[in-house]
């Protein structure tokens, strides 16, 4: 199969997907390009690495756009601090080439995906409270300085 016919396949699967496993593979995508803007900052490839965290950034952006505050509740509002505080958290580890605190963002959004895989595939424990403990992580970030 030749290149386009791939892309056309995972086009149509994007295109045809559950919006929960949509949100999976955000998550995916997020971490894997937060993990090539590591890889390239460690060989000093700039450039690429712009790119990696530029679609780190549109994807936390669509994320945060997508929140349902109306029907969402407690779970959007957290949420959308978590995705506030990991764009601020992007930003700020680009500045000062911290790696550690881009594997932070990796572990949140890896925690992330978790709880939205255990929607998925209907083994939903107490997601609010995953959510809460991972914003309580950020919290708790935040009075080590790591905030903006």
């Amino acid at each position: 199969m030749n290149g386009n016919g791939i892309g056309a396949y995972q086009q149509a699967g994007v295109l045809t997907a559950d919006p929960k496993r949509l949100v999976v593979m955000c998550y995916e995508e997020a971490i894997r390009n937060l993990n090539i803007a590591k890889d390239r900052l460690i060989s000093r490839d700039y450039e690429e690495k712009a790119k990696a965290l530029q679609k780190v950034h549109n994807i936390i952006f669509v994320l945060n756009s997508a929140l349902d505050f109306k029907n969402g509740g407690n779970i959007a509002s957290n949420l959308h601090a978590l995705y506030n505080y990991m764009t601020h958290s992007l930003l700020k580890a680009d500045l000062k080439k911290d790696l550690s605190a881009m594997d932070h963002i990796i572990w949140m959004l890896a925690e992330l995906k978790s709880a939205w895989e255990e929607i998925l595939n209907g083994q939903r424990r107490d997601t609010n409270t995953r959510f809460r403990y991972i914003t309580d992580q950020e919290k708790n970030t935040s009075k080590m300085g790591m905030r903006l």
